[in-house]
């Protein structure tokens, strides 16, 4: 799998929290030449399985949530203008002259407006727009009969590959994720005597609700998960701490969300297989699905595992591919060693 390849073909896939029907379609495709079976769920959740064959195997889950944060349309102007609210954790101060997708029957372009600093009043460039006075800017004329209240806005920036080894997207929190799974899936494939079962959960609404993972990992109610996602990436006008170099290798979450013992088997196999990785130290709620998967049903033993990201929710996201391919390479390890059974 060429991971810059595929992190272009998810990346490509809209997925508004609340509308990820067609993009839970696409990686459900992705994902059956790689598991027994998969199925997507009515919230969106695309669900597979892949079954190691011994009797009483426990089953380990391996979760990536498929949603973006963007925007839902809430009125239709005269003159192509459109009003939108955020859906999902939208920063107003990048959004002026951002350009956007508006998904509707025919897919349309349009641009957040903005005002020329030429005709702003005095103190007034130095003041964040709120997003309900922002408009979009779509040019047409008969927008009101081509574009209907509730449809989905993403942010039209297409993958593009920087140098380093990294590549620069819209919405790799979380398909970064996503293609680390995939190719954990791949390198399973040549591995026939697993002692566990894999399943696996891309999930629909993390960055609103997290009904994605708390109905998913339900449904499936393995012994074992763990989230993959993303973390800050160190940058130079960012802070020192809680930032993560991009090369640095998967950062391992530690604290009360996640479970010790299975985060103690990680580093261990980290360290037995020199996969470099970090140690994020997170005191409270994770913000990811790890704080949602461990208390469903009987209580599930959870794991994070984050890549760095530069530019967290904002179109231009970035990571180094060889981060998501460690990602894999940690998951895929343990997965050919665990036996089903935590050490204490």
């Amino acid at each position: 799998m060429q991971i810059e390849k595929t992190l272009h073909t998810l990346c490509a896939l809209p997925a508004v929290s609340g509308f990820e029907e067609q993009a839970a379609q696409a990686v459900a495709a992705l994902l059956r030449p790689l598991c027994d079976t998969v199925e997507v769920d009515h919230n969106g959740n695309v669900l597979g399985y892949k079954g190691c064959g011994r009797k009483h195997a426990k089953t380990v889950l391996l979760d990536a949530h498929l949603d973006q944060i963007g925007f839902v349309l809430t009125d239709v102007l005269d003159g192509g203008f459109l009003r939108f609210a955020p859906v999902g954790g939208v920063d107003p101060r990048m959004l002026l002259a951002t350009e956007v997708t508006i998904l509707a029957d025919e897919p349309l372009y349009g641009v957040v407006s903005c005002m020329p600093p030429h005709l702003l009043k005095p103190g007034e460039q130095d003041k964040a727009v709120p997003i309900d006075q922002m408009l979009i800017d779509t040019g047409l004329e008969n927008a009101k009969e081509k574009i209907r209240v509730g449809t989905p806005i993403v942010f039209a920036q297409q993958p593009v590959k920087l140098l380093g080894g990294q590549v620069c997207s819209k919405c790799l929190d979380d398909r970064a994720g996503v293609a680390a799974i995939l190719l954990t899936l791949e390198k399973l494939k040549k591995h026939k005597k697993r002692r566990c079962n894999v399943a696996v959960l891309i999930s629909a609404q993390e960055e609103v609700t997290g009904l994605g993972a708390q109905t998913g990992v339900f449904a499936v109610q393995p012994e074992y998960a763990i989230a993959v996602d993303v973390t800050h990436g160190k940058t130079p006008d960012g802070p020192s701490d809680g930032v993560f170099e991009l090369g640095s290798g998967p950062a391992i979450g530690m604290g009360p969300n996640l479970h010790r013992a299975l985060t103690k088997m990680l580093i261990k196999t980290a360290k037995a297989n020199d996969i470099d990785y970090s140690l994020e130290v997170m005191e409270g709620n994770t913000g990811t699905n790890a704080w949602t998967m461990q208390i469903v049903a009987h209580g599930i033993a959870t794991a994070l595992l984050s890549i760095p990201e530069k530019y967290m929710h904002t179109p231009v996201e970035v990571v180094k591919t060889s981060d998501v391919e460690d990602v894999a390479e940690l998951m895929y390890r343990f997965l050919c060693d665990f036996d089903g059974e935590v050490e204490a």
